[in-house]
């Protein structure tokens, strides 16, 4: 069975969420007329933030008004925020994790995170990872912590300390060789300024490649994050795992609800492969099965499946047997480019699978 589906270009990736709270009203009656798959026990949403109230940084900065209604969201009942190890821990050893987990991460190690929002959070009593670019805090750079500062943190229970390179810098499509350099780079910086090195990684510019996930591994990370969104889940590949970015133009809380109250889309027999695309492999040919757990409706269709791409117009393809297949019109441009892919799934809740690409 094929089924052919178009969209426009619309990539605001749900982030106001208003076309999915008109799908929820229609949906709402189906649902009630069949019984619906259960959420995963054994998933987790992990969210990240950057800067914080330097508002000439729109894309990577978040008010602390903001931040603060995020804070009184994660401290209702229903969430467990808990730290990133636990969850990757979890979910590497196939151990269940409670509902609605999330995990918090912030990127580069700006001052701006010391000085105003690690209060918020630490007063609140929520875990954090802190992800530092080690070059930028060796050579003092202005608006970044100092060593002394993340030592300080590194020595608080709510803190894990990960691995961001040793620069903000393009480093996906470098040979193996120079990723390696720039790697042991910086855990020699950690393991001076630390004592040890981190085990956790974040890609710079989420930009993720096979040849730097194998670097990564060799090196002894048990755990790499990008920057696209989706929700962790049994299946999740550890060494690219999803993160809902938040800041001053997507941080409203209808979209941070959202988001952390999604749920995996798992998916197997994912390409492309590598996600640094070449002229050779751009347009990529992106395909998915959906796992069997997730029932289709009776024609074999998805109950709301919808794809959007940051840049130009997609087809679908639904071929039975939960594989799906999503062909663009045009090549990516160059930089990196996006992929999300929703479904309704149970309560209200949804299932979410994303993909980052970077082309050089």
């Amino acid at each position: 069975m094929l089924r052919l589906k178009s969209f426009p270009l619309f990539f605001l990736l749900l982030a106001t969420a208003v076309g999915i709270c008109g799908f929820q009203k229609i949906a709402s009656a189906q649902e009630a007329k069949k019984p619906i798959e259960s959420a995963n026990g054994n998933s987790a949403v992990v969210i990240m933030y950057q800067r914080f109230e330097e508002s000439k940084y729109p894309t990577t900065s978040t008010a602390l008004s903001v931040l603060t209604d995020h804070v009184r969201e994660l401290q209702d009942s229903k969430y467990n925020v808990l730290p990133l190890t636990d969850v990757v821990d979890a979910i590497k050893n196939n151990l269940p994790l409670p509902d609605r987990t999330i995990s918090i991460t912030i990127d580069d190690a700006y001052l701006s995170f010391y000085e105003t929002a690690w209060p918020v959070l630490q007063k609140a009593g929520l875990p954090i990872t802190l992800f530092v670019t080690t070059s930028a805090v060796d050579q003092n750079r202005i608006g970044y912590m100092s060593w002394s500062q993340i030592r300080e943190l590194s020595s608080d229970p709510l803190v894990t300390i990960g691995n961001h390179a040793n620069e903000v810098r393009h480093i996906a499509h470098l040979s193996q060789q120079e990723q390696k350099q720039i790697i042991d780079q910086s855990n020699q910086t950690f393991r001076r300024a630390l004592g040890k090195q981190p085990n956790l990684f974040a890609y710079p510019f989420g930009e993720i490649s096979n040849d730097l996930e194998n670097v990564l591994k060799v090196a002894g990370f048990k755990a790499a994050f990008g920057q696209h969104s989706g929700a962790i889940g049994p299946n999740s590949n550890l060494m690219a795992l999803p993160r809902y970015p938040f800041n001053d133009r997507f941080g409203t809380m209808e979209r941070f609800k959202l988001a952390i109250n999604s749920l995996p889309l798992p998916v197997s027999a994912v390409l492309p492969e590598n996600l640094t695309l070449t002229e050779a492999t751009n347009p990529p040919l992106i395909g998915f099965t959906i796992a069997p757990e997730i029932k289709p409706r009776e024609n074999g269709s998805y109950r709301g499946l919808n794809c959007y791409s940051s840049q130009g117009e997609l087809t679908i393809q639904e071929l039975g047997g939960g594989r799906i297949e999503v062909r663009l019109k045009e090549p990516f441009k160059a930089g990196r480019a996006r992929l999300n892919c929703t479904m309704l799934g149970p309560n209200g809740r949804w299932r979410w699978f994303g993909q980052q690409y970077y082309i050089p």
